[in-house]
């Protein structure tokens, strides 16, 4: 796709011990066809051969590399690369894990989509590593208190059409910077799992509007970080559920979904138990508990004290859809 530069744009690639991944994301990053695009890359205090890897690339000017001295998981790691943006005046931020590659126009096509439309976030097509599956086409929220990426394992024939959508995975979206200035930046408390729909929930709350974009494709191997912690993915879910589901939530809508939230809850801690990942899922759970009183029930306060939309408009963007399987 061939078109005039209309905003200037900053790619945020997080990366933790992950190199490999993320030099081949970086070399698809290069080949983008978007004049006003720069790159920076976020080491999360990885212990590979990241950092001699990542100074040589930065040495040739082909990035900006910025350390982190400790591991401050997705939602802390982007905000540093956000915060970068921010002072540095860039128009838009897009975010890409570090294990996926998105195609030429990957950019070009998220700021088409966004300058036509005004809409504050657009997100691409994640499909699959192969290409044969979806593993998101931006996410929803169900009243039975879970989000889900929506399209997930559908074939790649199947992607619907560009529109307007609930949420926007953090792993291939662009962001305008105005919207973190609104808005806020990811949750840091939320460390991983959660933390994007959390901010697509807030900027939701805030009237700010989302769009996928279909021509906008980037290929995922889904859980390539993740994976290097065995039970993690249990633990971040049943951890950061509770608290994204109460803060976001306007009571009234929250008091309708409370019954099946909690029996959704129920069924996948069973369903952990019975496969295994029990003690991984009570952790988790308990750990939830304490992150929803320290820092759900007191954000909620300024959330709902500060949100832009009723809670009429709130339910009507709620889907009936039944995320079986999402943890």
């Amino acid at each position: 796709m061939s078109m005039q530069s209309e905003l200037s744009v900053l790619a945020v690639v997080l990366n933790w011990n992950g190199i490999d991944d993320t030099i081949s994301c970086l070399e698809h990053l290069f080949a983008q066809d978007y004049p006003s695009l720069d790159i920076v890359v976020v080491d999360n205090a990885s212990t590979d051969d990241s950092i001699r890897r990542l100074t040589a690339l930065e040495d040739s000017s082909q990035i900006t590399f910025l350390r982190n001295s400790e591991n401050l998981g997705f939602s802390g790691g982007v905000n540093v690369g956000i915060a970068y943006a921010l002072d540095a005046g860039y128009d838009a931020v897009a975010l890409i894990n570090n294990d996926a590659l998105p195609e030429r126009e990957w950019v070009s096509q998220l700021v088409h989509r966004m300058v036509v439309t005004g809409s504050s976030v657009a997100t691409g097509l994640l499909l699959s590593g192969d290409g044969e599956t979806i593993d998101s086409t931006g996410d929803f929220f169900s009243w039975w208190g879970m989000p889900y990426p929506r399209n997930r394992g559908d074939r790649t024939a199947a992607a619907p059409e560009s529109g307007p959508v609930f949420g926007a995975s953090g792993g291939g979206t662009l962001y305008r910077t105005t919207f973190f200035r609104d808005v806020g930046v990811f949750d840091e408390r939320f460390f991983a799992y959660f933390e994007d729909v959390d901010l697509s929930f807030r900027g939701q709350l805030k009237g700010h509007t989302f769009q996928y974009v279909k021509e906008a494709r980037a290929y995922h191997a889904r859980g390539a970080s993740s994976a290097k912690v065995p039970g993690f993915t249990t633990r971040q879910t049943f951890r950061n559920l509770p608290t994204l589901f109460w803060r976001n939530l306007p009571l009234t809508v929250a008091t309708r979904a409370i019954p099946r939230a909690i029996l959704l809850y129920v069924m996948i801690l069973a369903n952990a138990v019975r496969t295994g990942r029990g003690r991984d899922a009570v952790v988790g759970a308990g750990q939830g508990l304490a992150l929803l009183v320290q820092h759900g029930l007191k954000s909620r306060r300024t959330i709902q004290r500060t949100r832009r939309v009723s809670a009429s408009v709130v339910a009507r963007m709620l889907t009936h859809q039944r995320p079986w399987g999402a943890a």
